[in-house]
């Protein structure tokens, strides 16, 4: 397999390590063993770009030192490796707070995007990290959403609104990754509501992952929302493509950052609205996706040209087992994904 284009660069989240993981569950897999994975993984002579971070402990605390992210920009550069996107930890339980909660919690939140972003800036100007956005998503459940979702969404709107100042002031831009489990952004066309009432285009975009989205189409947590038939056929897949196309068509003109996953339609969870979506390995055999088809779908406009609209896309594989994580085939397949979606789709 050889490199047709040299644009986008191919990064690995460093986030799957610790999603998922912890007490109750299989152990944490830490930064070095993530980054470890990542920058031995090669595919013929090609190996990763970079990595995107999850500024939390144990991995990159957000209340680094600037010793701390010298060390941090050294041990990744030494991997020759860069650093790209950055989570930032706006949930409760990481120190933020719900985008639509009350005074004291967005407060919260939006400390925990003013540290993050005051990283991204350090990272840029220690030099490992040229391009990349901040991610975050509205830390509320779409149950608490719908107790009054004209509100919530108008609180979670001026919540991201105050947090575009922050990015602004730090020259960073953000991102707000749909998935089915955040409340306001749980369904693509409350996502693009969200995004239109925020009106901050040039400094809030979308972050758009393959599996999350694919869950739109299905409507999970929003069936008045959803595109494919219950009990849907897997075996149509134009009829799955016409769903997508739906999709990206109004959520592709906000993409400024890009996940490349796989997904098995599934999701876990109980109750009406609080079910969340799973990460398939790049080979799963149940995975319902052509991924280097739908990626197209995101990366090419409606004019068939690459959008460009971001410098790098992410593989991103939560919730992953840690003898899958371990395995160094798992990340030598992600790495073929990623490089033949970049085939298809990249530039020059």
């Amino acid at each position: 397999m050889a490199n047709q284009h040299k644009h986008p660069a191919i990064h690995n989240a460093m986030w799957p390590g610790l999603v998922g993981k912890g007490p109750g569950s299989e152990p944490f897999i830490d930064l070095e063993t993530m980054l470890d994975l990542t920058a031995v993984a090669e595919v013929d002579g090609i190996r990763f770009d970079g990595v995107d971070l999850f500024l939390a402990s144990p991995h990159t605390d957000i209340n680094s030192t600037d010793d701390d992210l010298k060390r941090l920009a050294d041990d990744i550069a030494r991997r020759q490796l860069v650093v790209g996107s950055l989570v930032a930890p706006i949930w409760p339980p990481t120190g933020g707070g719900s985008a639509m909660g009350s005074a004291q919690e967005r407060r919260n939140f939006l400390t925990q995007v003013r540290k993050a972003c005051a990283i991204g800036k350090k990272l840029r100007d220690l030099g490992i990290r040229r391009y990349g956005v901040v991610r975050i998503d509205s830390a509320g459940s779409p149950s608490d959403w719908a107790k009054d979702p004209a509100g919530n969404t108008k609180r979670i709107a001026k919540t991201f609104r105050d947090a575009c100042l922050i990015a602004e002031d730090n020259g960073e831009r953000l991102a707000a990754e749909g998935e089915i489990c955040w409340g306001g952004m749980h369904s693509w066309k409350r996502m693009v509501e969200l995004l239109e009432m925020v009106n901050r285009p040039k400094t809030l975009g979308f972050q758009a992952d393959m599996a999350h989205s694919l869950l739109y189409t299905l409507g999970y947590n929003a069936p008045e929302d959803r595109l494919l038939p219950e009990n849907f056929d897997w075996s149509q897949q134009e009829v799955l493509m016409e769903a997508l196309r739906k999709v990206t068509h109004a959520l592709r003109p906000w993409t400024i950052d890009f996940h490349v996953a796989q997904n098995d339609g599934t999701v876990r969870g109980s109750g009406s609205h609080d079910k969340t979506g799973r990460h398939c390995v790049a080979n799963d055999p149940n995975g319902k996706m052509d991924i280097v088809a739908v990626a197209g779908l995101w990366m090419r406009g409606e004019n068939g040209a690459p959008t460009r609209a971001y410098e790098h896309i992410c593989w991103d594989g939560c919730m992953f087992p840690n003898a899958t994580m371990l395995a160094a085939k798992t990340w030598n397949d992600v790495l073929g994904t990623l490089i033949a979606v970049r085939n298809a789709h990249g530039w020059d």
